[in-house]
């Protein structure tokens, strides 16, 4: 076990929780902005909605939750920031 795994306190999902990696899992097949799509199906702004799923992405509880949605995120993630600290060559699709 990883030191951060282990820092990492534990943290039950919440009924919201479980509603946001819900709505990550399926917005892409609706129409219309996802920020759209957040304010009105979880009635949340889009700012609060991403610091929401960045803290929800670290918990074991989401990943047990949701395990493709959540590694798919985290994959996405990494990605952005090897993005930002290395330039596009990090990006394996430039290649």
């Amino acid at each position: 076990m990883e030191l951060s795994e282990r820092a990492r306190p534990a943290r039950a999902l919440s009924e919201r929780d479980r509603a946001i990696l819900d709505f990550e899992r399926t917005w892409w097949s609706g129409s219309g902005s996802k920020e759209a799509a957040i304010r009105e199906q979880l009635r949340i702004s889009p700012t609060l909605y991403y610091r929401e799923m960045s803290a929800l992405l670290e918990t074991d509880a989401a990943r047990a939750y949701d395990p493709l949605t959540v590694k798919r995120l985290r994959r996405q993630r990494e990605q952005r920031r090897r993005i930002r600290i290395e330039g596009r060559r990090a990006d394996p699709g430039s290649r």
